[in-house]
């Protein structure tokens, strides 16, 4: 089992490397992203606003991307500040005026400052090794089942009660290990990614209307993308912690409770729009209310 587990570790590990050095270029590729260009009255204006961003957060600008895709949605990349990108889907520069891309963009720019990709990578990694620790286990279990005869239940030899009593119990050990690392650890592995996600996700939101001074701004674009219920069909589901909203489309974060506190990779819509008027309000905006 040690071995087992090494190896699981070592592998995961590698992972969550690989992800780090080439995970960027994966994503862009998967979603067959391409480089904004200033040609492009929208994509211009993208392009100046990431500027701006950067400018404001103190970060070098990442390079800009537009997916090919109606929906609307955006998500960062990248190993550190000096290194990322924003990508954001044609969708969202055609249905969004200036001031809530702005807002979109600053959530990203947040995430980037945040190393929230590098969190997420890493946290990838290890629920990949996890994974592979728990398959591990199951072979284990059933191969050593399979070599002593389910550990001990066809000893009929001299003192053979003795053993069977033995045997049953380091069945039941077993079985326990076997329940924790094949069904529980995977599960809790991944509910714990979630909710970090989650909280990355509401301090981004904050983040950006810090950037901006306008929580409003970011109020408009969410409720904007709320109502876009389609799903993005170029970015897959393996990098729906990266993006602003869920990519399967909203159907997980739109509820509120148990569902949308376990399983979801971004909080429901309702909430961080919540807080983000709350934060309009103790600034003094009246519109928020």
């Amino acid at each position: 089992m040690p071995f087992g587990t090494i190896i699981s570790l070592l592998i995961g590990m590698g992972m969550a490397v690989n992800s780090l050095l080439n995970g960027p270029r994966m994503v862009l590729r998967s979603t067959m992203a391409r480089r904004a260009v200033s040609a492009s009255e929208k994509e211009r204006q993208l392009l100046n606003i990431v500027a701006e961003m950067a400018t404001a957060s103190g970060l070098p600008a990442p390079t800009a991307y537009v997916v090919p895709d109606s929906d609307l949605n955006a998500f960062a990349t990248g190993t550190n500040p000096s290194n990322s990108v924003i990508a954001v889907t044609e969708g969202l520069l055609e249905h969004l005026n200036r001031e809530e891309l702005q807002a979109v963009v600053a959530h990203e720019m947040s995430h980037i400052r945040n190393y929230d990709m590098r969190l997420m990578t890493v946290l990838a990694g290890l629920i990949g090794a996890v994974a592979l620790l728990s398959d591990f286990a199951g072979r284990t279990f059933r191969y050593g089942g399979r070599r002593s005869g389910s550990f001990g239940g066809s000893s009929s030899s001299s003192g053979g009660s003795g053993r069977k009593g033995g045997g049953g119990a380091v069945v039941l050990v077993f079985f326990a290990i076997w329940v924790v690392l094949i069904i529980l650890a995977p599960l809790l592995s991944r509910m714990l990614a979630m909710a970090i996600s989650r909280q990355r996700e509401f301090l981004a939101d904050a983040s950006a209307a810090e950037l901006t001074r306008n929580p409003l701004g970011l109020v408009s674009a969410l409720e904007k993308i709320r109502r876009a219920v389609m799903p993005t069909s170029a970015i897959n589901n393996g990098v729906a912690h990266m993006c602003i909203t869920d990519p399967r489309g909203s159907l997980i974060e739109e509820k509120l409770g148990f569902t949308a506190d376990v399983l979801a990779t971004h909080p429901p819509m309702e909430k961080r729009i919540l807080a983000l008027k709350v934060m309009a309000y103790q600034a003094g905006n009246p519109q928020s209310a």
